[in-house]
């Protein structure tokens, strides 16, 4: 039960951050939440409650909503991506996730902070690249509900103005994670974790009137490096943990 308390504190902080910067409620709660739970318990509750979030927000920015790059590139190659995905993680354990997941955030995290540290600019990819890092990206959707990190980087190629990229991004997480939601559904898994996705919406209303009461008081720049530090970290005591189960289990 205390790991769930936990999860509610993560939950809170995740969506006060993605209040403040825009992104990462999924990454950030499940990262934290995954050196307490198993992944795959995590999923049904944290989920459903990102589509309230993101159902939210994209109705507030529809208009902004660039419906050729989500419609005829982002969506078909993620969708195929995150039926793909969850068809895998019935082949991996826990401590398989676990690793993947913790690499995952550690070359994101660390992609990010040594892109502010040396001021780098992303490198566009070509059309073949972006169309496989698509698809991977929807992979990691499936496997963690987390495909942001692959599809920003995915996106670098894509010209699209500030706007328009928050609001396509919004919906590709509505699309896909109302996919995930009733997969959840048919697998059983997601009318056992109702009473506590209940339990965590007023967190969720929290985690978002805090955000924007910080959003202007806070140096944004400043707090994305602090969240991507938290990640790093993060990934490396995942992986860290992973380690030392799997050599405890070679000394027993």
């Amino acid at each position: 039960m205390m790991a769930w308390w936990f999860l509610a504190f993560f939950v809170t902080l995740a969506y006060t951050i993605e209040a403040i910067t825009g992104f990462g409620s999924i990454v950030i709660a499940l990262s934290l939440g995954a050196l307490f739970l198993p992944i795959e318990v995590m999923l049904p509750v944290l989920v459903p409650l990102n589509i309230v979030m993101t159902g939210y927000l994209l109705f507030r920015h529809r208009d902004d909503v660039h419906w050729p790059t989500l419609l005829k590139l982002i969506l078909p190659l993620m969708a195929v991506g995150t039926l793909l995905g969850y068809g895998l993680r019935p082949w991996l354990g826990d401590t398989q996730l676990r690793l993947l997941f913790g690499a995952l955030i550690v070359w994101f995290a660390g992609r990010e902070l040594l892109r502010m540290y040396r001021g780098l600019e992303a490198v566009p990819h070509g059309n073949l690249w972006t169309r496989f890092w698509m698809l991977m990206a929807g992979i990691t959707h499936g496997l963690f509900a987390s495909g942001g990190p692959l599809l920003v980087y995915a996106l670098t190629s894509v010209s699209l103005d500030k706007a328009a990229f928050r609001a396509t991004l919004i919906t590709v997480w509505f699309s896909l994670n109302s996919l995930l939601t009733l997969v959840f559904l048919f697998d059983g898994s997601l009318v056992p974790a109702l009473p506590r996705v209940a339990m965590f919406l007023p967190l969720l209303i929290v985690g978002v009137v805090l955000g924007e009461y910080l959003h202007h008081r806070v140096n944004e720049q400043g707090f994305r490096k602090a969240v991507f530090v938290v990640l790093f970290a993060t990934g490396l005591l995942l992986i860290a943990g992973v380690l030392r189960t799997v050599l405890q289990g070679v000394a027993g």
